[in-house]
Protein backbone atom coordinates (compact mmCIF):
# COMPACT_ATOMS: atom_id res chain seq x y z
CA UNK A 1 0.00 0.00 0.00
CA UNK A 2 3.00 2.27 0.42
CA UNK A 3 3.56 2.30 -3.35
CA UNK A 4 -0.09 3.19 -3.93
CA UNK A 5 0.03 6.00 -1.37
CA UNK A 6 3.23 7.41 -2.85
CA UNK A 7 1.65 7.31 -6.30
CA UNK A 8 -1.49 9.07 -5.08
CA UNK A 9 0.53 11.80 -3.37
CA UNK A 10 2.56 12.31 -6.54
CA UNK A 11 -0.64 12.60 -8.64
CA UNK A 12 -2.20 15.10 -6.23
CA UNK A 13 1.03 17.13 -6.22
CA UNK A 14 0.99 17.23 -10.03
CA UNK A 15 -2.60 18.56 -10.12
CA UNK A 16 -1.79 21.16 -7.47
CA UNK A 17 1.17 22.28 -9.59
CA UNK A 18 -1.02 22.54 -12.73
CA UNK A 19 -3.40 24.84 -10.90
CA UNK A 20 -0.56 26.99 -9.59
CA UNK A 21 1.09 27.18 -13.01
CA UNK A 22 -2.22 28.47 -14.32
CA UNK A 23 -2.58 31.07 -11.55
CA UNK A 24 0.94 32.29 -12.32
CA UNK A 25 0.02 33.03 -15.94
CA UNK A 26 -3.00 35.15 -15.09
CA UNK A 27 -3.65 38.69 -13.96
CA UNK A 28 -5.38 39.11 -10.62
CA UNK A 29 -8.68 40.08 -12.24
CA UNK A 30 -8.63 36.96 -14.42
CA UNK A 31 -8.99 34.82 -11.30
CA UNK A 32 -12.41 36.39 -10.67
CA UNK A 33 -13.71 36.32 -14.26
CA UNK A 34 -16.93 34.43 -15.00
CA UNK A 35 -18.21 33.65 -18.48
CA UNK A 36 -21.78 34.15 -17.24
CA UNK A 37 -23.76 33.94 -13.98
CA UNK A 38 -24.15 30.17 -14.29
CA UNK A 39 -20.43 29.56 -14.68
CA UNK A 40 -17.73 29.56 -12.03
CA UNK A 41 -14.67 31.76 -11.84
CA UNK A 42 -11.32 30.25 -10.94
CA UNK A 43 -11.78 31.80 -7.48
CA UNK A 44 -15.12 30.03 -7.03
CA UNK A 45 -13.65 26.71 -8.18
CA UNK A 46 -10.83 27.17 -5.64
CA UNK A 47 -13.38 27.94 -2.89
CA UNK A 48 -15.25 24.75 -3.72
CA UNK A 49 -12.12 22.63 -3.90
CA UNK A 50 -10.84 24.00 -0.58
CA UNK A 51 -14.21 23.48 1.09
CA UNK A 52 -14.36 19.92 -0.21
CA UNK A 53 -10.78 19.20 0.84
CA UNK A 54 -11.27 20.53 4.35
CA UNK A 55 -14.48 18.55 4.74
CA UNK A 56 -13.17 15.30 3.27
CA UNK A 57 -9.67 15.27 4.77
CA UNK A 58 -10.23 16.71 8.26
CA UNK A 59 -10.28 13.67 10.56
CA UNK A 60 -10.41 11.60 7.36
CA UNK A 61 -10.36 8.17 8.96
CA UNK A 62 -12.76 8.81 11.83
CA UNK A 63 -15.61 11.14 10.82
CA UNK A 64 -17.90 11.41 7.82
CA UNK A 65 -16.26 13.34 4.97
CA UNK A 66 -19.28 15.64 4.70
CA UNK A 67 -18.77 17.69 7.86
CA UNK A 68 -21.70 19.40 9.58
CA UNK A 69 -19.81 22.71 9.52
CA UNK A 70 -19.41 22.70 5.74
CA UNK A 71 -21.69 25.03 3.80
CA UNK A 72 -21.23 23.78 0.25
CA UNK A 73 -23.64 26.30 -1.26
CA UNK A 74 -21.52 29.26 -0.16
CA UNK A 75 -18.54 27.72 -1.94
CA UNK A 76 -20.23 28.76 -5.18
CA UNK A 77 -20.63 32.43 -4.24
CA UNK A 78 -18.09 35.12 -5.13
CA UNK A 79 -16.33 35.47 -1.79
CA UNK A 80 -12.64 35.52 -2.72
CA UNK A 81 -11.64 38.97 -3.96
CA UNK A 82 -7.82 38.83 -4.13
CA UNK A 83 -5.04 36.55 -5.34
CA UNK A 84 -3.77 36.33 -1.75
CA UNK A 85 -7.14 35.05 -0.50
CA UNK A 86 -7.29 32.56 -3.36
CA UNK A 87 -3.81 31.21 -2.62
CA UNK A 88 -4.50 31.02 1.12
CA UNK A 89 -7.66 28.93 0.55
CA UNK A 90 -5.93 26.80 -2.10
CA UNK A 91 -2.98 26.03 0.17
CA UNK A 92 -5.15 25.40 3.25
CA UNK A 93 -7.13 22.76 1.35
CA UNK A 94 -4.09 21.05 -0.12
CA UNK A 95 -2.25 21.13 3.23
CA UNK A 96 -5.21 19.37 4.86
CA UNK A 97 -5.21 16.72 2.11
CA UNK A 98 -1.46 16.04 2.27
CA UNK A 99 -1.44 15.97 6.09
CA UNK A 100 -4.22 13.38 6.04
CA UNK A 101 -2.52 11.24 3.41
CA UNK A 102 0.81 11.39 5.21
CA UNK A 103 -0.82 10.25 8.45
CA UNK A 104 -2.21 6.99 7.04
CA UNK A 105 -0.67 3.93 8.71
CA UNK A 106 -0.63 0.32 7.55
CA UNK A 107 -3.49 -0.54 9.93
CA UNK A 108 -5.64 2.27 8.49
CA UNK A 109 -6.04 0.57 5.11
CA UNK A 110 -8.58 -1.83 6.64
CA UNK A 111 -10.85 0.94 7.91
CA UNK A 112 -14.15 2.06 6.42
CA UNK A 113 -14.43 5.75 5.55
CA UNK A 114 -17.81 7.44 5.20
CA UNK A 115 -18.69 10.22 2.78
CA UNK A 116 -22.27 11.46 3.08
CA UNK A 117 -22.98 8.35 5.15
CA UNK A 118 -21.88 6.10 2.27
CA UNK A 119 -19.19 3.53 3.22
CA UNK A 120 -15.92 3.48 1.28
CA UNK A 121 -12.69 1.58 1.62
CA UNK A 122 -9.79 3.94 2.29
CA UNK A 123 -8.56 3.33 -1.26
CA UNK A 124 -11.99 4.10 -2.72
CA UNK A 125 -12.34 7.28 -0.65
CA UNK A 126 -8.94 8.46 -1.89
CA UNK A 127 -9.75 7.50 -5.49
CA UNK A 128 -13.04 9.41 -5.27
CA UNK A 129 -11.10 12.59 -4.52
CA UNK A 130 -8.40 11.73 -7.05
CA UNK A 131 -11.15 11.81 -9.67
CA UNK A 132 -12.85 14.94 -8.30
CA UNK A 133 -9.94 17.39 -7.99
CA UNK A 134 -8.44 16.87 -11.48
CA UNK A 135 -11.90 17.58 -12.91
CA UNK A 136 -11.80 21.02 -11.29
CA UNK A 137 -8.12 21.63 -12.05
CA UNK A 138 -8.98 20.99 -15.70
CA UNK A 139 -11.65 23.68 -15.45
CA UNK A 140 -9.10 26.07 -13.94
CA UNK A 141 -6.62 25.35 -16.75
CA UNK A 142 -9.27 25.78 -19.46
CA UNK A 143 -10.36 29.15 -18.06
CA UNK A 144 -6.71 30.14 -17.76
CA UNK A 145 -6.00 29.24 -21.39
CA UNK A 146 -8.95 31.37 -22.49
CA UNK A 147 -7.82 34.40 -20.49
CA UNK A 148 -4.03 34.40 -20.56
CA UNK A 149 -2.59 36.95 -22.93
CA UNK A 150 0.37 34.72 -23.78
CA UNK A 151 -0.36 31.18 -22.58
CA UNK A 152 2.60 28.91 -21.93
CA UNK A 153 1.50 25.28 -22.34
CA UNK A 154 1.58 23.13 -19.21
CA UNK A 155 2.29 19.97 -21.17
CA UNK A 156 3.64 19.20 -24.64
CA UNK A 157 2.82 22.19 -26.91
CA UNK A 158 0.69 21.61 -30.00
CA UNK A 159 2.77 20.39 -32.93
CA UNK A 160 5.75 19.55 -30.70
CA UNK A 161 5.15 15.88 -29.88
CA UNK A 162 7.91 14.65 -32.17
CA UNK A 163 10.39 17.15 -30.71
CA UNK A 164 9.40 16.12 -27.19
CA UNK A 165 9.73 12.41 -27.96
CA UNK A 166 13.08 12.91 -29.71
CA UNK A 167 14.44 14.76 -26.69
CA UNK A 168 12.84 12.44 -24.12
CA UNK A 169 13.92 9.24 -25.80
CA UNK A 170 17.12 10.53 -27.42
CA UNK A 171 15.94 9.55 -30.89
Amino acid sequence: MEAYLNSVIKRFQSYKALGESTFNQLKDGDLLWQYNQQSNSIAIIVQHMAGNMLSRWTDFLNTDGEKEWRNRDTEFESIITTRQELLAKWNKGWDCLFNALNSITEADWQKTVYIRNEPHSVVDAINRQLAHYPYHVGQIVLIGKMLAADWTPLSIPKGKSDDFNAEKFNK
